[in-house]
C-alpha cells in the first residue's frame, strides 16, 4: 500500500502542511518547518499550493 501526502491532523502549527510532509518522509516536523523558514521566499508559494491541494488526514 502506498502512502499519500496529506495534511496532518495531529501535528498542526498552522494548517498541518509541514506536519504532513514530515509524516510522509518520516522526519521531524521541526526540520520541515526550518527548511520552509530558511527558503521562505520560494516556500511561501509552495505552502499555499499544498494548503489548497492536500486532503486532511483523518485523526487516528
Amino acid at each position: 500500500m502506498s502512502q499519500k501526502l496529506k495534511k496532518s491532523s495531529k501535528d498542526k502549527a498552522l494548517y498541518g502542511v509541514c506536519g504532513g510532509i514530515a509524516d510522509f518522509f518520516g522526519i521531524s516536523p521541526f526540520a520541515v518547518r526550518l527548511i520552509f523558514f530558511i527558503t521562505a521566499s520560494v516556500s511561501v508559494w509552495i505552502y499555499i499550493v499544498l494548503l489548497w491541494s492536500l486532503d486532511e488526514r483523518p485523526f487516528l
